[in-house]
């Protein structure tokens, strides 16, 4: 249909997409009438019913544009706005007709079905996501197919990238706080670890796929190129991506531009890139092609942090350089130990992401989300962390179960920072509540075989002597109850014998 150019074509274009109840449509536009208000061109009026609450940015523009059907998906799934579009599909803000909540929506585009490891890569990405359940990583919550859509319904994160908030920086020439910086990097190594656990690669971490929440709190976005590799039956990724190298090339490990088989490690590298852009304003190797940037990813070093600053301290520097190590045995192992190593700047709290940082919706989506406050059933993220000694973060160490770092980091929910000063919060930390517990835990080896560390040798010398005093304290009701057993048997033998005497006497 040809776009309206009329504010009485706008409306009746309006009515027939059904996304404004008439009744609702009619009394805001009898009141304007009423007070004069009521706008007779077309973009004052879009803009008036944007400011009522009845429209979005995205809806008024599609309606401008003529194009009025297709704003609900699946009957379930009302489009509000579009978030983005990547090389994998579009993302749309929606609401959940029947649940009044937002939720995303990731659509494959249909041009794209005609090649099979496009389908088949999306509908990895929706296992993948399925399988995880951390507060640092973005939710699937459904995948579904309606007419030629395939798309996946995901948790929506009212939040913004670390890419476009660091970029704003570079644009008003000011530098990322480190402090920050390290809390959001620890938060993305919690959310890799939990996938680690399960036998996941993400293979493609970078600033855009962390996404800072208005709380504080870092989800980590996009699953599609994680492999497993504790299920021999997936095999898509081998079959149709074997020469082609998966991930952005300003962000790549070393080993994973050469060969498409990479464990954790190269995620690590990769989140230290990360941490570069967020120190820096840019990535490890801005210059040049995507070929020179890869192979610069292999033979150089990046130019170092102090000479675009000299506030961020030397051991956080440390920090970065491992995990950046050309050679994945000398990064760190695991996320976990990223977390542990960054332990010293998590222990300080941090304000949370000021409102200029976070995106400004329209007044319908802002009435959809409701009010955004943290919910008290929280744990903060130094505690959750360190509140046992620092050795149970480390590799090889023989922490039971119930209590060791990964089974809390996994069923907890991590977050940073001290909020306004409110008599609801009075310890001034950001919370965000406790997640439920992980499920379909995999207890199978890590994501590829690696040398572990050696396990740090526990002296049991002077344990023994306190075994030895529990063993006596925890069983001497036993003997005291066999010597009570053995007295009343000597007495019952001793009464015997004497009825014996006087029977024969």
């Amino acid at each position: 249909m040809p776009p309206p150019s009329t504010a009485a074509e706008f409306l009746d274009l309006l009515r027939r997409s059904q996304l404004v109840p008439e009744v609702r449509l009619d009394e805001v536009l009898q009141r304007h009438r009423q007070n004069g208000t009521l706008p007779q061109q077309l973009d004052p009026l879009a803009n008036l019913l944007i400011r009522e609450g009845l429209l979005t940015y995205f809806q008024a523009k599609q309606l401008k544009l003529g194009r009025y059907k297709r704003f609900t998906i699946a009957g379930k799934y009302k489009l509000l706005e579009l978030i983005g579009v990547g090389g994998m599909g579009a993302v749309y803000l929606c609401e959940h007709m029947l649940m009044r909540r937002l939720v995303a929506l990731k659509v494959l585009p249909i041009e794209k079905l005609s090649d099979p490891s496009h389908e088949e890569r999306f509908y990895r990405e929706a296992r993948a996501v399925a399988a995880l359940d951390h507060p640092n990583i973005v939710r699937a919550y459904d995948i579904d197919k309606f007419e030629q859509l395939h798309f996946l319904v995901m948790e929506y994160v009212d939040g913004t990238s670390l890419q476009e908030i660091v970029a704003r920086y570079v644009l008003e020439k000011r530098l990322f706080d480190p402090l920050r910086a390290a809390h959001y990097i620890a938060q993305a190594a919690l959310g890799l670890q939990h996938g680690h656990e399960l036998g996941m690669v993400h293979r493609d971490i970078k600033p855009g796929n962390l996404l800072l929440d208005r709380h504080g709190c870092i989800k980590v976005l996009d699953m599609g190129l994680a492999r497993f590799f504790n299920k021999q039956q997936d095999c898509v990724t081998e079959k149709y991506d074997e020469k082609c190298v998966l991930g952005t090339a300003d962000y790549l490990a070393p080993e994973q531009a050469v060969s498409n088989i990479v464990d954790i490690r190269a995620d690590i590298y990769s989140l230290g890139a990360t941490f570069y852009f967020l120190l820096t304003g840019q990535p490890p190797f801005p210059e040049g092609t995507v070929t020179a940037k890869l192979v610069a990813h292999q033979t150089r070093q990046p130019r170092p942090v102090e000479s675009f600053r000299k506030d961020v301290p030397p051991n956080m520097l440390k920090v970065l350089r491992v995990m950046m190590a050309k050679n994945p045995a000398d990064r760190f192992q695991q996320p976990v130990e990223v977390v542990e190593a960054l332990s010293e700047w998590v222990h300080q709290p941090i304000e949370p992401p000021p409102a200029r940082e976070m995106p400004q919706h329209c007044p319908l989506v802002r009435m959809i989300a409701g009010p955004s406050t943290p919910q008290p059933n929280a744990v903060p993220l130094a505690r959750l962390l360190f509140s046992t000694p620092r050795t149970a973060l480390a590799r090889g160490t023989t922490t039971p179960p119930p209590t060791s770092a990964s089974a809390t980091l996994s069923q907890s929910t991590v977050t940073f920072g001290p909020l306004p000063s409110s008599s609801s919060h009075p310890s001034g930390e950001i919370t965000v509540p406790v997640g439920p517990a992980s499920t379909a835990r995999s207890s199978a080896a890590p994501t590829l075989p690696f040398t572990p560390a050696p396990a740090t040798p526990v002296d049991t010398s002077s344990a023994a002597p306190q075994a030895s005093v529990r063993y006596r304290s925890l069983h001497w009701p036993f003997w005291l109850l066999l010597a009570a057993l053995l007295l009343l048997f000597a007495t019952a033998l001793y009464l015997a014998y004497l009825l014996g005497r006087g029977a024969l006497g």
